[in-house]
């Protein structure tokens, strides 16, 4: 599984290595992954962060898998029409915000899981509803906000099958 690239992006207000990166990069080096968590917190633009992200996959060799949270939800969906992606794995993801380039995503790989809280009140769940019913993504919903930090137990199971969908 060392040919696969795993690909964290964070969101606008996170860090690449968050409570959530660090426990989703033990689950995957679990799999035998390496997740990388690249550093986009020079600029607040969700789509120059799009091309960041091209920038960093084009140097890349093999398939990847991306996952991210908020902004860094829609920074990999956006870029993964560009790029050999297996799967994506989105938190909380931040699509259909005025300003963002990108609100009709297609050429999108076939595995998908959404991750949703309630309570979010940064990005209404109703958000991660339409994606996923338009991309018949898998969908979870949880009694939590914008962060997640109360499901990052039930997070974790949920990249393991993820990743073992896309890997086994």
């Amino acid at each position: 599984m060392s040919d696969i690239n795993l690909i964290w992006c964070h969101g606008s207000l996170g860090e690449p290595w968050g409570t959530k990166s660090k426990a989703l990069a033990e689950t995957s080096a679990q799999l035998g992954l390496t997740m990388e968590a690249p550093d986009f917190r020079e600029t607040e633009d969700p789509d120059l962060r799009v091309q960041w992200l091209l920038d960093l996959l084009e140097e890349k060799t093999g398939p990847t898998i991306l996952a991210g949270s908020s902004m860094g939800g829609y920074v990999a969906t956006a870029a993964a029409k560009h790029a050999n992606v297996l799967g994506l794995f989105l938190l909380a993801p931040a699509f259909y915000f005025p300003g963002y380039d990108i609100h009709v995503f297609t050429k999108l790989p076939p595995v998908i899981t959404v991750v949703h809280g309630w309570d979010d009140d940064v990005v209404p769940v109703e958000h991660a509803i339409r994606f996923a019913k338009g991309h018949k993504a898998d969908l979870h919903i949880f009694d939590d906000n914008h962060r997640l930090q109360n499901s990052t137990g039930t997070l974790c199971t949920l990249f393991s099958s993820f990743l073992t969908s896309i890997t086994a």
